[in-house]
C-alpha cells in the first residue's frame, strides 16, 4: 500500500538533496554517520528506533546531555525520529509504507535481519524499484565472513589498518575515532549519491553494498603499493611518513609540532630556518631518498635543536620560512582555533531537554546551498504521531498501538 503525494509523511527542505526521502534503518554510527550527512545537505531523514531503548548509544555515556549521551547526539541531527517495534506485523507495514515512497534506505544489521524483517533489497524493491538501498556491514554481502557482526575495532585490526598505526617499537594502536564505522558511513554516502545519478538515466534504483573491513583496507593505498611493489611487509612510523622525511612531530620546549617537509626545497628552507643550514650539504640527507635511508642519523639531529625552542616560536619561525608546520592541538584547542571556528566547524542548535547542544559542523561548503544544522537530533520518538498520521493512523489507531507498546 503506497502513501499519496497529498498525505506524504515526508518534509521539503532546501538544500541540494532538497526533497530527497530516506528512510534511516541504521544505529550506532556508521549508518547515522551517512544519514546525517544526507540530512545536512537537505534530505529528510525518518530514523526509525526500537521502542525499548532505541538507538543503542542514546545510553552511551557520560557524557550526556538531557535524556541522551553525547555519542548519540553527535551524528543524528536534521533527522525525524520514530519508535515502533518492528516485531509487531502492523508496525512492519507502516515501516514498509515508508519505504515504498523513499529515495533512499540504509540499514546496517547484520546481514539477513533486513529481509527477516521483509524490509531487504528484494522485498522493498518489487514496490519500490526506484530505491537506493544502502547496506552497511562488518564484512559485507557476501564472503565466508559475511554472517559475523561488523565492529569497527574488529575491522582496523583485520584490515592491517592497526599494524601500521602506533610508535615503531610500541603496539599496534586503533585510531583515536571509530574509523572503520566513519569511513563505511561515508563511502555509503559515495555510493548512494552515484546510484542517484544512475538512477535520473536508468530509472531504478539498486543495492549499495558497504563493508567496514572493504573501507579500512581501501585506505591502505599507497601503504599497500609499497607492499606491492617490494614484498617488504609495512611497520608502523608512529606520526613519521613512511617514505618522506622530516615529515613527523617533534617535541619542542614546552609542546609538540608536526613538521611536513614534503619535498627537497622545503627540507631545504626547514634546515636554515632551524640553524641547521649545514646539514643540507651533508650527502646523507641532500635528496629525500638520501634521508629516508638515513633518518636514524637525521631525526635526533633535528630532535636536539627543535627542544631549544617553544613550540609557538618555532611555529612562527617555520611558518615565516613558508615550511609547512603546526602545533599539535587538543580537542579543545582544535575546536577554538579561528580557522576552525570561520570555517563554521563547530554549530549551536536547541535541544527540548539537553538546551544549547554544540557540535562540529558539516565540512562541505557549496556556493549556493552549503549544509546546515536545521533541527537537534530528535528525542526517541519524538515524531512518531506526526509521521504515522500523514500515513493515515488516527488518534484511536496511534493510542492503541502505544497502549500495547507497537509504538512509543
Amino acid at each position: 500500500m503506497s502513501v499519496s503525494e497529498q498525505d506524504s509523511p515526508w518534509r521539503q527542505h532546501d538544500g541540494t538533496l532538497g526533497g530527497l526521502r530516506v528512510l534511516d534503518l541504521s544505529r550506532i554510527l556508521s549508518g547515522p554517520f551517512c544519514t546525517m550527512i544526507l540530512a545536512d545537505l537537505g534530505a529528510d531523514v525518518i530514523k526509525v528506533e526500537d521502542t525499548g531503548s532505541g538507538d543503542d548509544t542514546r545510553s552511551w555515556g557520560p557524557p550526556f546531555q538531557g535524556e541522551d549521551a553525547a555519542y548519540f547526539l553527535s551524528v543524528n541531527r536534521n533527522k525525524r525520529g520514530i519508535s515502533v517495534d518492528l516485531k509487531e506485523p502492523d508496525c512492519r507495514d507502516l515501516v514498509r509504507r515508508l519505504a515504498d515512497t523513499a529515495d533512499v534506505i540504509v540499514e546496517n544489521f547484520r546481514p539477513g535481519t533486513a529481509e527477516r524483517l521483509g524490509l531487504g533489497y528484494k522485498q522493498v524493491s518489487q514496490d519500490n524499484p526506484g530505491v537506493v538501498y544502502a547496506s552497511i556491514s562488518g564484512y559485507g554481502q557476501t564472503g565466508p565472513f559475511r554472517d559475523e557482526p561488523g565492529y569497527d575495532a574488529i575491522a582496523q585490526a583485520l584490515s592491517g589498518m592497526m599494524s601500521v598505526t602506533g610508535e615503531q617499537h610500541g603496539p599496534p594502536v586503533r585510531f583515536g575515532v571509530a574509523g572503520a564505522d566513519l569511513a563505511a558511513g561515508m563511502w555509503s554516502t559515495i555510493g548512494i549519491t552515484a546510484a542517484l545519478r544512475q538512477r535520473e538515466h536508468s530509472g531504478c534504483g539498486q543495492w549499495v553494498d558497504v563493508s567496514l573491513l572493504d573501507g579500512q583496507v581501501s585506505w591502505l593505498t599507497y601503504v599497500a603499493a609499497g607492499y606491492f611493489a617490494t614484498g617488504d611487509t609495512p611497520r608502523r612510523h608512529g606520526s613519521a611518513h613512511p617514505t618522506i622525511v622530516p615529515y613527523q612531530a617533534f617535541p619542542t620546549a614546552d609542546g609538540h609540532i608536526m613538521v611536513a617537509a614534503g619535498n627537497d626545497g622545503l627540507w631545504q628552507r626547514f634546515a636554515h630556518a632551524v640553524g641547521l643550514g649545514e646539514l643540507v650539504h651533508d650527502p646523507r640527507f641532500a635528496t629525500n631518498p638520501d634521508r629516508v635511508r638515513n633518518r636514524d642519523e637525521l631525526l635526533p639531529l633535528i630532535e636536539q635543536r627543535l627542544a631549544t625552542r617553544t613550540a609557538d616560536e618555532w611555529d612562527t619561525l617555520l611558518t615565516e620560512a613558508a615550511v609547512p608546520v603546526g602545533r599539535i592541538n587538543t580537542v579543545d584547542q582544535a575546536l577554538a582555533h579561528p580557522q576552525v571556528r570561520d570555517r563554521g566547524m563547530v554549530t549551536e542548535v536547541e535541544h527540548p531537554t539537553a538546551g544549547t547542544i554544540r557540535s562540529v559542523g558539516p565540512p562541505l561548503k557549496f556556493s549556493e546551498s552549503s549544509p546546515h544544522v536545521r533541527e537537534a537530533p530528535p528525542e526517541h520518538g519524538q515524531h512518531t504521531d506526526e509521521v504515522l498520521a500523514a500515513l493515515g493512523v488516527d488518534g484511536a489507531g496511534l493510542q492503541e498501538l502505544r497502549t500495547r507498546g507497537a509504538v512509543r
